[in-house]
């Protein structure tokens, strides 16, 4: 007789227990699994549930504050910002029409342009403030991508001019020398660093609930916490410290004796300087309040209004420094600024000789009979 041997298939948790300390293990699966479930989640306003006066007033305030901001940047940031990225594509490409060649600098600048328009078109989704736009999840996500890329971009391709900068004034004699004159180079890297790192952004967001529809932001409120890390990391905080550590270097390093002086060099480039400048100031800004949230979602909480207010505060700042950076780039850069007097001179410009049109003068009907 043979033995018949029956073998039971379990199902495998996520989680695999130790058997030493089966307890512990599945605690900590808990914990995690908590940690990302987000269906918990919502804005203060959707959900007021008290019915105190006070707290009523305070939330019809903040609401008025949020929609009279949203205004005002849709009627003069928006469009002060787009017109002033597209005379600086206009002025780029038609210098490079002209020349046949664009500055490493240029190159830069017109791609840190293009990334900051793509950002103001997507702030658009602000224009149901204090609403919030109401798309599915996986539409939100696809948003959520193309600004982390945009802004990933924008942040990186800064560094990069600033290092460019510094480059200028302290020539190395390493690889690096080489690789900062390959801007074609420089560009790609950047793309697909903020191509990885928008992906992994997306990912953070969660895939759960795809189909249903949800308050979107550009930065989604159901996002999980680790979202805001990555963002704060390597958006901001990384790259803020190799602005400031170039910065440092500009005005603490002894230049050599053929590099032109300090402050020439810093007035033959203002437009990134003062760039780099608003671009820190708002960001912390906002990336102060990302992180505030993020210690609200570790924390279960949904915070107050008054919370939501100071974030969306901080998201319309972001979205105008996109556009004071354009309209930067258009008033002081130096090809962009002599574009400008070419056309206001071409425009006071009088004509140096006037034609004057000879009228025949006809005879009066008595000088006609006389003859």
């Amino acid at each position: 007789m043979k033995s018949q041997c029956r073998v039971t298939l379990t199902p495998v948790s996520p989680c695999i227990s130790v058997p030493n300390f089966p307890g512990q293990e599945q605690a900590g699966c808990a914990e995690r699994m908590s940690a990302h479930n987000m269906t918990w989640i919502s804005y203060p306003s959707k959900s007021l549930a008290s019915t105190s006066l006070e707290e009523i007033e305070a939330f019809i305030a903040s609401q008025n504050v949020i929609s009279r901001l949203m205004h005002c940047y849709i009627a003069f940031f928006v469009p002060t910002g787009l017109i002033a990225g597209v005379c600086i594509l206009v002025i780029f490409i038609k210098n490079y029409v002209q020349n046949k060649a664009m500055e490493h600098l240029d190159q830069l600048l017109l791609h840190f342009t293009i990334s900051n328009i793509t950002m103001i078109l997507l702030s658009f989704t602000v224009i149901s403030r204090p609403d919030y736009t109401r798309v599915t999840h996986l539409a939100c996500s696809v948003l959520s991508f193309l600004f982390n890329f945009s802004y990933f971009s924008s942040q990186h391709s800064l560094v990069l001019m600033l290092l460019k900068l510094l480059l200028k004034r302290f020539p190395p004699r390493t690889a690096l020398s080489t690789v900062t004159q390959r801007p074609i180079l420089c560009v790609g890297c950047v793309l697909l660093c903020a191509f990885c790192l928008a992906l992994t952004e997306a990912v953070l967001v969660g895939t759960d609930n795809y189909h249903l529809e949800t308050d979107c932001q550009l930065d989604p409120l159901f996002a999980w916490p680790e979202y805001e890390i990555v963002k704060f990391t390597f958006g901001f905080g990384i790259p803020s410290f190799l602005q400031i550590l170039s910065f440092i270097a500009l005005l603490a390093k002894e230049a050599p004796a053929e590099a032109p002086a300090l402050q020439q060099h810093i007035r033959t480039y203002l437009a990134v300087f003062i760039i780099s400048v608003t671009t820190f100031t708002c960001r912390l800004f906002y990336n102060i309040m990302i992180l505030f949230r993020t210690t609200l979602k570790l924390q279960k909480s949904i915070g107050t209004p008054k919370d939501e207010l100071v974030m969306n505060i901080a998201e319309i700042v972001l979205f105008s420094e996109s556009c004071a950076s354009l309209v930067l780039i258009f008033c002081l850069h130096k090809p962009c600024k002599d574009r400008i007097l070419q056309v206001i001179r071409s425009c006071r410009r009088t004509p140096s000789t006037t034609s004057h049109l000879d009228i025949p003068v006809m005879p009066t009907s008595r000088e006609v009979m006389s003859q």
